[in-house]
C-alpha cells in the first residue's frame, strides 16, 4: 500500500525535500541514511559566530532550517521516509512532491562540500572601508563606514556624522554588520 493518491503521477527516483523536526535536520539526516537505507542524503549547515550575554559564541545550523534533501524513488520509499525518526514529512503541495533539480543539489554541494561534513562556516572579516551598519545601543540602524580595528580586533572605529564635523567613535565588533551579512536573519528570528 503507498502513501500516494492513486490518480496523482509521480516521477520515479529523484531528489526531495525533506522536513525534520526542529533543529533536528543533522540527526534526521542520519537516521534516513542508517534506518532508511538511502545513500543520497544531504543536509548543508553554516557555522556562524553570534554575540550572546555570555559573550561571542559559535553556532552551527542548517542552512534550510527544518529542511534537508534525500534521493530516494518516491512510490517505494515514501512510507519509509516518513516514518523515519526524526522527519516530519517530505515537502508536498497538495498530492504534488516537487522534485530538486540534480544541477541545484550538485551547486550546493560545490558550496558545502562531503569533506567538511556539509558544513560552512561564515566568519565576519571586517576591515577599514567597510560599510556597516551598528545594530545595538543609541546609534542602533546608523550606517557608517570602519576607519580601523582597534585593539584586539574586538572593537571597530567608525566615522561619524556629528553636529556637521566628522568625528571618530569607537564600538564593539559585535555590535556591527554588514550588509547583506548571515546575522541579520539570524538576529532577526
Amino acid at each position: 500500500m503507498s502513501d500516494l493518491p492513486e490518480d496523482s503521477e509521480t516521477p520515479e527516483e529523484g531528489w526531495f525535500c525533506v522536513r525534520s523536526k526542529p533543529k533536528s535536520e543533522h540527526i534526521a539526516a542520519r537516521n534516513l541514511q542508517q534506518f532508511a537505507h538511502l545513500d543520497e542524503v544531504f543536509c548543508p549547515r553554516i557555522r556562524f559566530e553570534k554575540a550572546t550575554l555570555r559573550g561571542r559564541v559559535w553556532y552551527v545550523e542548517a542552512l534550510f532550517p527544518g529542511y534537508f534533501f534525500a534521493r530516494f524513488d518516491l512510490a517505494t520509499d515514501l512510507r519509509t521516509v516518513n516514518g523515519t525518526p526524526g522527519v516530519s514529512g517530505v515537502l508536498r503541495f497538495a498530492d504534488f512532491y516537487p522534485q530538486i533539480s540534480d544541477a541545484y543539489i550538485r551547486e550546493l554541494r560545490e558550496e558545502f562540500p562531503e569533506e567538511s561534513n556539509a558544513i560552512r562556516v561564515i566568519e565576519q572579516a571586517l576591515a577599514p572601508g567597510d560599510e556597516i551598519t551598528i545594530t545595538e545601543g543609541a546609534m542602533k540602524g546608523l550606517k557608517t563606514v570602519i576607519t580601523r580595528l582597534v585593539g584586539a580586533g574586538d572593537r571597530v572605529a567608525v566615522l561619524l556624522d556629528w553636529l556637521g564635523q566628522e568625528r571618530e567613535a569607537e564600538v564593539s565588533m559585535r555590535s556591527v554588520m554588514r550588509p547583506g551579512d548571515i546575522r541579520q536573519e539570524i538576529r532577526s528570528r
